[in-house]
């Protein structure tokens, strides 16, 4: 359940919304940018391969080449020798080029002649193999570019495959003094060298993924963390409401519509917590006169819950608890014993001893008082309190036996305060003992009845308003 409430949170659905987005977006400008770098590192051969052959074209003397007879025994003489000499130290200088050779057009356009190629020609066996001796025939129609070197450098716009091999190749025109063009200078790059140098570019566009991805993610947790903050706080508020926290305040930095939002949300709190203390202020009061009205049927009630209350508030602030805790125990100590409303008068004001069944009545006005303030009392601390005042320190109170380590430390400071008072005043059936006695008698149930701390804390009280 944990896992389809988190995948189905708002902020996961905006994370994850904002991620895609953005690896969307990288892929593609990872494509574009990858295609325009290949295309760039492509186009970048083309250009140097031109380079290339338009230098090395310059480097050919045209008057020697005019004289390399176009046979195979061409490359026997001296003007075919010097001018291989020259190209070799072109690739010897360039060692990306595979080949390089001269050709020169024939009176069909599909058949050009080999002039000087350096490399070793390939002799042929039974006639199998492609030779490049002077005036072998080669079929130019697979490399349109080479007829525009006839005017001015090219290159190949894509790998050229032939018997000699898949190139990428570059051409310039070799002129003579008179500026025409007597045959084209070519270079050769294998598809292969071309392919590791796009490998490079592979690799360099993959990193560049990755690092967008990696940005992606984390552009994407803090976007989605910024837009969805403000409706993480607002949700986290609206629970706190429905805890009863209605002191609780959004805190979100924002001029937008949420900013509004939240602001408009505190001030309903706000209200909603001065309604609710306004209601508690009534209800208290209302219940205050009940139980006012309760003990004025009995002179020898008269006063008591106001007289515990006191009590319960001095050995509270003997102990230590904050003001807002005090002020809670006070006004529970005036309600403590609102139970009774619902037991018999006849059997609150016996004068004579009571019957098992009639103490068993009694014994029901912490549960009575505790179902009467449940509708109203959203604090459950307060209706523990109100339930378990009699309980003793060693379990053997009433209406639930609970152990002073169990029972709410309030609810033993009430009980304390309670027999006190209820020691020290007068009764139909006994007169009131003095408040030494009481005293002697509190410490003597001290760990059985009442909680020790409790005790003595009451004792310190006393003792200070003794000396004072």
């Amino acid at each position: 359940m944990n896992k389809i409430a988190f995948l189905g949170s708002f902020r996961t659905r905006v994370t994850l919304t904002l991620i895609i987005a953005l690896l969307l977006m990288t892929a593609l400008s990872t494509i574009l940018v990858g295609k325009f770098a290949l295309d760039a590192q492509f186009n970048q051969l083309r250009e140097k391969l031109m380079i290339i052959a338009q230098t090395s074209a310059l480097m050919i003397d045209s008057s020697l080449l005019s004289q390399v007879p176009l046979s195979r025994e061409g490359v026997n003489s001296a003007q075919y020798k010097e001018i291989a000499a020259v190209m070799r130290k072109i690739k010897q200088a360039n060692p990306l080029i595979k080949y390089i050779y001269s050709m020169a057009p024939t009176d069909r356009p599909d058949v050009w002649q080999y002039i000087v190629d350096p490399d070793p020609v390939l002799e042929p066996t039974k006639n199998t193999g492609p030779t490049s001796y002077p005036g072998d025939p080669y079929d130019p129609t697979r490399c349109p570019e080479i007829y525009k070197a006839l005017d001015a450098p090219s290159a190949d716009m894509q790998f050229t495959i032939d018997e000699w091999g898949v190139f990428l190749s570059g051409y310039a025109p070799i002129r003579n003094k008179d500026g025409k063009t007597i045959a084209v200078l070519g270079v050769d790059m294998l598809a292969g060298d071309v392919h590791r140098i796009q490998r490079e570019v592979y690799k360099r566009v993959a990193l560049l993924f990755a690092v967008g991805v990696l940005i992606s993610v984390g552009l994407g947790f803090y976007t989605s963390r910024w837009i969805t903050g403000p409706v993480a706080a607002l949700v986290a508020g609206t629970r706190h409401l429905a805890r009863g926290d209605l002191q609780h305040q959004v805190e979100v930095n924002a001029s937008d519509e949420l900013g509004e939002l939240a602001r408009s949300f505190n001030e309903m709190a706000t209200s909603l917590f001065e309604s609710r203390e306004r209601l508690h202020a009534y209800f208290y009061e209302v219940m205050q006169s009940l139980v006012r009205i309760l003990e004025a049927q009995d002179v020898y009630t008269r006063g008591h819950s106001e007289r515990v209350a006191a009590y319960a508030e001095k050995i509270a602030c003997q102990m230590g608890f904050s003001p807002e805790r005090v002020e809670l125990l006070r006004e529970v100590a005036l309600l403590h014993d609102i139970g009774k409303l619902g037991i018999q008068k006849n059997i609150l004001n016996k004068e004579s001893p009571l019957t098992p069944e009639e103490w068993k009545s009694i014994h029901e006005h912490p549960m009575i008082g505790e179902e009467i303030l449940k509708p109203v009392a959203v604090d459950p601390e307060i209706l523990a309190i109100v339930r378990s005042h009699h309980e003793r320190y060693d379990g053997v109170g009433y209406p639930d036996k609970i152990d002073g380590k169990h029972t709410n430390i309030f609810a033993q400071i009430i009980a304390i305060a309670d027999a006190y008072d209820a020691m020290t005043s007068a009764r139909a059936y006994r007169p009131a003992m003095t408040k030494e006695k009481a005293i002697e008698e509190l410490k003597k149930k001290s760990g059985t009845q009442f909680n020790p701390l409790v005790v003595q804390a009451f004792l310190t009280m006393a003792q200070g308003e003794r000396d004072a």
